[in-house]
């Protein structure tokens, strides 16, 4: 059960009642960063962690591209270890 201060529209598309914040933390973690408020973020990092939250990150299959650079930013990580960017999905001109 989802228990963490988070907004029911981050998960339009899930039962909310359905969400284990232990199994489910990368759906999570995926939801705030991309569509969550600086509140939640900082929700998210107390309660994961900030060596979670990297490695969630980096599993992530897609992110948009403003956050992609956030995340590589803020969290230090590298982007040929991001999924995300390995699957290029989604690859701006600046990416190669």
């Amino acid at each position: 059960m989802l228990t963490l201060p988070l907004r029911k529209e981050l998960f339009w598309d899930i039962d909310i009642k359905t969400i284990d914040e232990k199994r489910n933390k990368r759906l999570i973690i995926e939801r705030v960063f991309s569509y969550g408020n600086l509140d939640e973020l900082k929700t998210l990092i107390n309660h994961y962690g900030r060596n979670t939250i990297k490695s969630g990150l980096s599993q992530v299959g897609y992110l948009d591209p403003k956050t992609f650079e956030f995340v590589i930013s803020f969290f230090g990580l590298h982007k040929e270890k991001m999924k995300c960017y390995l699957k290029r999905r989604f690859q701006p001109q600046h990416w190669n």
